[in-house]
């Protein structure tokens, strides 16, 4: 009985253009051992990130010689931080007093968030090639919060009286990356301020996100561009912004 001709892959071609698991192959009614067990690894991969701890020495010595302080959210441990989000948005007693008083153009945060591995490959790299072209602001010190959710800049901006807040910290895992970076800049921080009142650069890393660079200059655009208009969120957009730079320019 002659050979049947084997049959191209159908997916092959889709499959460059996504990294979404997609046309699995499969062993009779299940994923195959090889895909399942990928999976499985990303999973794994994906747990690890939200339980890995910040080290908040290692990141100040990323970023020296900027200077930092370190502050803490009133989530006092990891599993306490996953269950209440309500604590990651509060500053501790003990480090509301840490903080110097301004008034500051801007305030970089960086932090956990839900992936300590993503903060601590990316952060520090994206922060320098920011700070070094907005040199020209009145810049605080680099705060670095443990067990921070992303509305923790809101109070501590507003507590060192800073312009404008942005805040470095992990995105919560995915099966695709464990460590993608997000950014949040909120002009005129204050408790409160809603998600519509901020900008979001997410997907950062370097498995396909974006690159530092990338993000660096997203980040000072939308800098500029708050400080220009008076605010951040919907009303902001970077198209809108490079608008803005090339009339100006």
């Amino acid at each position: 009985m002659a050979e049947r001709p084997a049959i191209a892959d159908p997916w092959a071609l889709l499959r460059t253009f996504t990294t979404a698991r997609i046309g699995l192959q499969r062993a009779g009614n299940a994923v195959a051992t090889g895909p399942l067990l990928e999976f499985q690894l990303a999973h794994a991969q994906a747990r690890d990130a939200v339980h890995a701890v910040l080290d908040p020495q290692a990141i100040a010595e990323a970023v020296a010689p900027l200077a930092t302080m370190v502050v803490h959210s009133q989530a006092q441990d990891r599993l306490t931080y996953l269950r209440r989000p309500d604590l990651g948005r509060r500053l501790g007693e003990k480090s509301k007093e840490k903080l110097p008083i301004g008034p500051f153009d801007i305030v970089f945060i960086v932090a956990d968030g839900l992936s300590a591995e993503a903060t601590s490959r990316h952060a520090p790299e994206v922060l320098r090639a920011a700070v070094d072209a907005l040199s020209d602001l009145s810049i605080a010190p680099v705060v670095i919060a443990s067990q921070a959710r992303v509305a923790l800049a809101d109070e501590i901006g507003e507590r060192m009286k800073a312009a404008i807040s942005v805040i470095l910290l992990g995105e919560r895992p995915g099966l695709t990356t464990p460590d993608s970076l997000g950014i949040y800049i909120t002009y005129g921080p204050r408790r409160g301020r809603q998600d519509s009142e901020r900008n979001c650069l997410s997907n950062i890393h370097l498995h396909g996100g974006l690159t530092y660079l990338e993000a660096a200059e997203a980040l000072v655009r939308l800098v500029r561009g708050a400080r220009r208009l008076g605010l951040t969120g919907v009303s902001l957009k970077d198209d809108h912004v490079t608008v803005l730079e090339n009339r100006t320019g």
